[in-house]
């Protein structure tokens, strides 16, 4: 757990007022996603966990300058091979991430853009496969056996780059088209493509980030105007250059093309709101037989 205690050090760091200025907390986005609420399996990219915390100056409602708004990530995931207690010899080797970090939303023009560094944390110093055997013993789930365990990724920390510029289209005062470009360089080195297609006041207002696991954009924001039903379809495709949970020196080989297909529906009400969204991955690595669905859900209360 001594990545666990600098992430929170990290975090402890970041959130000082001497750091923080006049900047006050505009809201807070979570997305929680797992196989279990998609397609009912428990195999490669089984669940991931994000929380971004928002602070920017008072009264502000929009990206702003580089800066202004800062966005502080913490999140989790959980890579596993299709079985977790006798996997193929050619299937993906077990990673526990747990990752910490600082990024700006802001905008340039027409342009809605997102830069920061995350730490990234791979392996047993995570905590994360302790933790999920004790949750699967826990709901009656199959655990992760001691082999599976022993063979996961190894202890590393990488620091990782990411940018996203998104220029949104309005197509109605409550409807957008917001295609746009991401770069990454670290934990995985990509660039990706793609859009969004959102409805409604729940993703066209407010300030959205993008979940790296699924893509699906979750709402920072926590005082939106308006309630009722909005809804989003996007996808994108990447082309990875490089991974750090599927090294080539594993004798891995990476597709040529990983796809992202998504769709989600959120409700807001006066006091509550929920989301729940499936996303389907295509295929990672060559000898992965097939893509997978992964369902994810938040839940909002206002008190």
């Amino acid at each position: 757990m001594r990545a666990f205690t600098l992430a929170l050090a990290i975090l402890t760091c970041f959130a000082s007022p001497s750091l923080a200025g006049d900047r006050v907390t505009l809201g807070f986005g979570r997305l929680f996603s797992n196989d279990y609420l998609g397609d009912g399996s428990d195999r490669w990219r089984t669940g991931s966990y994000v929380v971004s915390w928002l602070r920017g100056p008072v009264g502000t409602e929009s990206r702003g300058n580089f800066g202004e708004v800062l966005e502080y990530r913490f999140g989790t995931a959980v890579l596993a091979p299709a079985s977790l207690t006798a996997p193929a010899a050619d299937d993906r080797r077990y990673a526990g991430v747990l990752s910490v970090g600082l990024h700006s939303q802001f905008n340039r023009g027409a342009l809605e853009l997102s830069t920061g560094v995350d730490l990234v944390m791979v392996g047993p110093q995570t905590g994360i496969s302790d933790f999920q055997e004790e949750t699967h013993e826990l709901f009656g789930a199959t655990v992760p056996s001691p082999a599976v365990v022993a063979n996961q990724i190894p202890d590393r920390v990488m620091p990782t780059t990411l940018v996203e510029a998104a220029r949104p289209f309005a197509l109605s005062p409550t409807t957008s088209l917001r295609p746009f470009v991401e770069v990454q360089a670290g934990a995985e080195t990509f660039v990706r493509v793609g859009g969004d297609v959102l409805i409604g006041a729940g993703f066209t207002q407010g300030l959205v980030m993008r979940d790296g696991t699924t893509g699906m954009l979750y709402q920072g924001a926590r005082d939106l105007r308006g309630t009722g039903l909005s809804f989003l379809v996007g996808a994108d495709v990447a082309r990875v250059a490089h991974s750090a949970y599927l090294p080539t020196s594993d004798g891995y080989a990476l597709t040529d093309v990983r796809a992202r297909a998504r769709a989600g529906v959120q409700y807001r009400g006066e006091r509550y709101g929920a989301f729940y969204g499936v996303t389907w991955l295509g295929e990672e690595f060559e000898a992965q037989p097939t893509g997978q669905v992964l369902g994810s859900i938040n839940i909002q209360l206002n008190f």
